[in-house]
């Protein structure tokens, strides 16, 4: 496979993982910065299960990640994804997703 091909794979799949509402408001929650899972839910209202079903998703895609924090798991932007977002829009390398209304 030409790297190419494999650079369009890889945005498809990160594509469809941010074709989900939920991931999506998760993704423009992280953008403010760092939050702990209750932070996210608090705002979204969701199940935990649900919530925490999403979060795996983003991790297992490269997108966000968790570190511990005590008994908590603090949720970020992975770091590729922090230095190219904008005020209200994240580069994903492939394309750019604006959260402007």
């Amino acid at each position: 496979m030409v790297e190419n091909d494999h650079e369009q794979i890889s945005c498809a799949n990160l594509l469809k993982v941010l074709a989900d509402e939920t991931r999506l408001a998760v993704v423009r929650q992280l953008m403010d910065g760092p939050k702990h899972v209750g932070e996210i839910n608090e705002s979204l209202g969701l199940e935990q299960s649900l919530l925490s079903h999403h979060l795996k998703t983003l991790r297992e895609a490269g997108l966000v990640i968790g570190d511990r924090d005590g008994k908590a798991v603090l949720y970020s932007l992975a770091p590729e994804f922090k230095g190219s977002r904008m005020k209200d829009a994240i580069n994903l390398g492939c394309c750019l997703i604006s959260f402007e209304s």
